[in-house]
């Protein structure tokens, strides 16, 4: 089996698995990192969501040949001690209901304010686009990005 190397949260890891495994499971079952959820399995649904090189990515259709020497970032590596604006103004917006969805939401907002640190309220709807909530928190969502880009 083939051995490929990245980076995940700052930290080099070098994996045995074939490379057309989806790096959702290479995150979940062989480096232990559950924050990541598993959704659909289609890309589609948006709880897999992660970053590479800083893009938001559906981590269940990204495979391990597509990340090979790249840097992957998961809700674990968003910040070290939870307190990240988008962490901050989730917890003040009282977003989660049964949190499922949560950590790709996060993940996609982050990427969402990288690219574009002002977005309009229609930005953020249009970014956030995909990411489903089956609880609803949508308004919720939309509320907590805007405050985490006022920094407050």
């Amino acid at each position: 089996m083939p051995k490929t190397k990245f980076v995940i949260n700052g930290r080099k890891v070098e994996v045995d698995a074939e490379v057309d495994t989806p790096l959702l499971w290479i995150i979940r079952e062989q480096l232990k990192l559950t924050g990541t959820k598993f959704g659909c399995g289609i890309a589609q649904c948006g709880a897999c969501t992660v970053h590479v090189e800083g893009n938001a990515v559906r981590s269940c259709q990204t495979f391990l040949e597509d990340i090979a020497e790249k840097n992957v970032t998961t809700i674990e590596g968003l910040s070290t001690n939870a307190d990240h604006p988008l962490q901050i103004a989730w917890i003040a917006e009282q977003v989660p209901q049964c949190g499922y969805c949560q950590s790709g939401q996060i993940m996609q907002a982050a990427a969402l304010l990288n690219s574009n640190p002002r977005p309009t309220r229609q930005q953020i709807i249009d970014g956030m686009d995909g990411n489903i909530c089956r609880c609803g928190t949508y308004p919720r969502i939309i509320r907590a990005i805007e405050r985490a880009m006022k920094g407050i």
